[in-house]
């Protein structure tokens, strides 16, 4: 058919797996990249996240209230959110903020693990997407994205982790980062699947086998310095989402 779109491996020449799976040619499959920024890690464990700390996960599925530290500065901006509901099956919705810069979802949540500025307005402030006292995402003013390196895998899909990255912007009085790749397969603990340490640089640590993460598994990295001093840290995880 004239004008179609199709691979070029489809016409007796090679075109690469990972292009085709981005360009929806493998079915059943799917790209994830998930990229995490936190840029005051000192001594004690953090989860690389914007809203730093150790993130904390929801117990049961609930309503996320989506707030700009700008108040009533930032009506009319709209945010998507995306994550899984009571039975771990991926959902988002697009919320846009009211007179008092606040929105509550209609949905509920079980996880939340990305959210985006989705409109044409960046907002003034920084938006926070919680519940009660938690805060499950966060948007910094500037980014109109959240940097989160936490994911849970669907429902019945698996995750092949292909290859992670870890780096540390600050490099001062031999201080070093000690990062860690953590999965927690449903109904377990978290448990270290990699551990590097890295000096004022970045770090790529590929899985030439990739790495299985099963359905409703808590994936997430993080860091701690060995010295007690402000550090920032990257960190990603990239692979394919296979359906069962």
């Amino acid at each position: 058919m004239a004008n179609a779109l199709t691979s070029v491996s489809r016409m007796g020449t090679t075109e690469d797996f990972n292009l085709q799976v981005s360009r929806n040619h493998i079915p059943f499959h799917v790209p994830l990249f998930k990229y995490g920024y936190n840029p005051l890690v000192i001594n004690v464990n953090e989860t690389i996240w914007d809203g730093g700390g150790i993130y904390a996960y929801p117990s049961s599925d609930l309503t996320m209230t989506v707030t700009s530290s700008s108040a009533g500065a930032d009506e009319g901006v709209k945010v998507t959110l995306f994550g899984l509901d009571a039975n771990y099956v991926e959902q988002s919705e697009e919320v846009t903020l009211n007179a008092s810069g606040v929105a509550t979802t209609d949905n509920t949540y079980l996880r939340v693990y990305r959210a985006f500025v989705s409109g044409d307005t960046a907002p003034a402030g920084s938006i926070s997407i919680a519940n009660a006292s938690t805060t499950y995402a966060k948007i910094t003013a500037g980014e109109n994205q959240t940097l989160m390196a936490v994911y849970t895998v669907p429902a019945g899909k698996t995750l092949y982790v292909t290859q992670g990255t870890a780096t540390h912007g600050t490099d001062t009085s031999g201080a070093y980062m000690t990062i860690r790749f953590m999965v927690r397969s449903y109904g377990g603990v978290f448990r270290t699947s990699v551990k590097v340490d890295v000096t004022g640089k970045e770090l790529l640590f590929p899985f030439n086998y990739p790495l299985k993460v099963t359905e409703k598994s808590d994936i997430e990295v993080r860091a701690i310095c060995s010295k007690n001093q402000n550090n920032a840290v990257a960190a990603t995880f990239e692979g394919i989402l296979v359906k069962n």
